[in-house]
């Protein structure tokens, strides 16, 4: 099993890489093609899927991550796009695309938000502030880090909710730290007791912290 999990990371690893992209994790990937290794299939199922059919006009992938978001035997994935010519505008939108996969090896667009993942210039000083996303068991967080001399963290995970075939807010956690003193943290953490019932498609954040 360990060799399995080794080589899958190995062949996902040889599909992104470039010389002037460094990859920090093998499930994440910013090309256009990405391979795929089905969550409970054999390596000799591996397949190679194109996602430019869910990329709108004008925009070009930022990040991908692929993980089980749904609790079924296909590998789902996370699109985050960002708008060409990016870097000239200061609050472009970057929607975030849930794409489930299918027996069929193909994929679904199940969901988008244009508000879950902050602009390039919500960061600050700092910069940009997407930081990573992450999978794991039906939930997914996206990450982010910013500021200046007063830097903050932000994390809003969703859960996958099987009755309702939705992902709802399960998290939105915020903390908030002087650089001459890190361990010193203010923290604002919002959970479905504040904001009872709220999917994917209707999140809405605010710039900065």
């Amino acid at each position: 099993m360990k060799k399995l999990i080794f080589l899958c990371h190995i062949l996902v690893f040889a599909s992104c890489y470039s010389p002037s992209e460094k990859i920090q994790d093998p499930k994440h990937c910013k090309t256009d093609t990405v391979l795929l290794l089905p969550v409970k299939k054999s390596v000799s199922d591996e397949i190679r899927y194109n996602f430019r059919e869910f990329v709108p006009k004008g925009f070009q992938i930022l990040d991908s991550i692929t993980g089980d978001l749904n609790l079924d035997a296909f590998p789902d994935m996370l699109l985050i796009l960002k708008i060409n010519g990016e870097d000239t505008m200061y609050d472009a939108l970057r929607p975030l695309l849930i794409l489930s996969g299918q027996a069929n090896n193909s994929f679904k667009l199940e969901a988008r938000n244009d508000s879950v993942v902050l602009c390039r210039s919500c960061g600050g000083v700092f910069g940009d502030p997407y930081d990573s996303s992450v999978i794991k068991n039906g939930y997914f967080s996206i990450q982010h880090y910013g500021g200046s001399n007063w830097r903050w963290t932000r994390i809003i995970t969703f859960k996958y909710n099987k009755e309702k075939n939705k992902w709802i807010l399960h998290k939105d956690a915020r903390k908030s730290f002087h650089t001459s003193d890190p361990e010193k943290t203010e923290a604002i953490i919002t959970n479905p007791k504040d904001f009872d019932v709220l999917p994917f498609e209707k999140f809405s954040n605010t710039k900065g912290f």
